[in-house]
């Protein structure tokens, strides 16, 4: 078992933590007690500095308020009325960027992230330091990556989905 990490790894730029989450374990500690690890293999960073991509692009709405928050909590939400989409904000209070894990070792989809990790509404900014449902170990495996574009946001324009802002184990 490695060591947690800790807010402060979060809270630096949205485009240091997203790669260096890559290899990372997220544990998941279930309601009946079971604690599973997944090794992270695949993010995406959306950044609070204009991307029209990123959920809190418009400013502050009950839906992103926890986006600008300091590094550290877990942003959650719902699409197609049935997938909860797991997101770790980054950087300083007001900054609200995220990093959305898109894939997890065996499990590819960020929809299928979520139904496997069981989220819900209730883990709406819960701390990744101090949780005992969820958080992050550091490892000592970084695994090599590659980058490519974010998928599913072409309504951001360019820009924005021609950023290479998509991180994914190379395999």
């Amino acid at each position: 078992m490695f060591n947690r990490l800790q807010s402060h790894f979060f809270q630096r730029n949205v485009l240091s933590v997203a790669p260096e989450l890559i290899g990372k374990i997220l544990v998941r500690q279930y309601v009946d007690g079971t604690i599973k690890r997944y090794a992270i293999t695949e993010t995406e960073a959306y950044s609070g500095d204009g991307d029209r991509a990123c959920h809190a692009s418009k400013g502050k709405t009950p839906r992103t308020e926890v986006m600008f928050r300091e590094g550290g909590v877990v942003y959650v939400y719902l699409i197609y009325g049935m997938y909860w989409m797991l997101n770790f904000v980054t950087g300083v209070k007001g900054e609200a960027s995220a990093v959305l894990i898109r894939g997890l070792e065996g499990i590819s989809g960020p929809g299928r992230v979520g139904r496997v990790l069981q989220l819900d509404r209730s883990f709406y900014g819960e701390n990744l330091a101090t949780s005992e449902r969820i958080w992050i170990e550091d490892t000592e495996n970084h695994p090599d990556f590659i980058t490519t574009p974010r998928i599913g946001i072409d309504y951001a324009g360019e820009p924005w989905v021609s950023k290479p802002w998509r991180f994914i184990v190379k395999t």
